[in-house]
């Protein structure tokens, strides 16, 4: 009798014993180095960000939740060793995949961003820029950025591959950024999705200064002629004939152009509205809720915490700047080609990069502080859905050049 009391006692203090190290509780003093801990906190000023200032919070929120469930020991959710240089691998994928492990597939294979630009596509109207052809020509002005990035980030020591994930943040185009990075440089996808969204929800920070700085005060009052109206059929014909080009010409962008244009082409045809409905709203939200996850669950400690981290948070600003600048300064020089009535009012370039349609609120929000009666609003989307498809052909030459 004594002797199954011992045997019992034992066997319970061995089965504490096992569910005191197995909670996540005990991993944190035998698993987790301080850096999980630190990127514990990070989780939390990310979720700060989204739900009491409103940045991006559609995005950055489910990020930070994602980058808080991978730095909690023990939950085995994401492994980064499946995903290790690059490449799934499929021999140990299903013995040791975690939940985010399987969702994550999405954006390594590319689904999640071609699919939520199908949603983009359904939300954007295309009319100012169909009414104003010359907003293409801002929207590729404003990409500038993306490039002269490239190229600082490759002579400050990045990889060619990592150059350009770091580049495409300058389009201030988050799924443009998670689908080219994931691509090139999965190994930077945490940091630069984070940068990526964080800067998007500082345009209004960030762009007036810049906007002030390059134009005068005469320029910010230039009233711009009403736009003319855009028929049904150009509307429908518009997305068939910039997605068959475009695919011609790169195909590379096609995945990105192509689902932006179907969205829209769901939008404009008007035979297809619980098509169109969907993608705008189910859709759109379910895809947001495993991108954002899947993104954040990469940003593990190895990962974020290192010099190349603020690397990549300095170069998005540069990105961005330029990005900005580059538009502004393109309508300038239009100015100087432009009849008196026909000419272009500045700050509606640098709503090219394609933030939509915060972009476009700046520049109206900039012109009416010069002059209260003037309105932008409609003359800067043009250039801001412009910027929307110059990103994705940003992406597509960087990925020829690059993948």
């Amino acid at each position: 009798m004594g002797n199954l009391l011992t045997a019992g006692s034992d066997f319970v203090a061995d089965s504490l014993l096992k569910f005191v190290e197995s909670t996540g509780i005990a991993g944190f003093f035998s698993q987790v180095g301080w850096g999980s801990v630190v990127m514990i906190f990070v989780a939390f000023f990310l979720l700060y960000l989204a739900i009491r200032h409103k940045f991006e919070p559609l995005l950055l929120f489910t990020i930070a939740f994602g980058m808080l469930l991978t730095n909690l020991p023990g939950a085995n959710l994401y492994h980064t060793e499946l995903f290790e240089g690059g490449h799934v691998h499929w021999d140990i994928f299903v013995a040791n995949a975690g939940l985010l492990d399987y969702l994550y597939l999405g954006v390594k294979l590319g689904i999640y961003p071609c699919l939520i630009f199908v949603g983009v596509g359904a939300m954007t109207d295309f009319g100012p820029l169909i009414a104003n052809p010359k907003s293409f020509l801002l929207g590729a002005a404003a990409q500038i950025g993306i490039f002269v990035t490239f190229l600082g980030a490759y002579a400050l020591g990045f990889t060619p591959t990592q150059a350009g994930s770091i580049g495409i943040i300058g389009g201030a185009d988050g799924p443009t950024a998670i689908y080219l990075t994931s691509m090139l440089s999965p190994e930077l996808l945490g940091p630069i999705a984070v940068a990526a969204y964080s800067y998007m929800a500082l345009v209004p920070v960030i762009q007036p200064p810049i906007m002030r700085l390059l134009t005068t005060e005469k320029e910010r009052k230039i009233k711009m002629r009403t736009l003319r109206p855009v028929s049904k059929t150009e509307r429908i014909l518009f997305p068939i004939i910039i997605a068959v080009i475009i695919s011609l010409l790169l195909p590379s962008a096609a995945p990105l152009i192509g689902c932006l244009m179907l969205g829209n082409l769901m939008k404009e045809c008007g035979v297809v509205d619980r098509l169109s409905k969907t993608v705008q709203n189910e859709l759109m939200n379910i895809v947001v809720i495993f991108l954002g996850l899947t993104v954040g669950a990469t940003a593990t400690a190895e990962a974020f915490l290192n010099i190349r981290t603020l690397g990549i948070l300095v170069l998005g600003v540069v990105a961005f700047c330029m990005g900005t600048a580059g538009g502004l300064l393109l309508a300038k020089v239009m100015n100087l080609f432009c009849k008196e009535e026909n000419r272009i009012n500045p700050l509606i370039g640098s709503a090219g990069v394609s933030a939509v349609p915060m972009a476009a609120r700046v520049s109206q929000t900039e012109g009416v502080k010069a002059d209260p009666s003037n309105y932008l609003l409609m003359h800067a989307m043009g250039p801001n859905v412009a910027g929307v498809v110059g990103s994705a052909v940003a992406a597509g030459i960087l990925l020829s050049f690059l993948g």
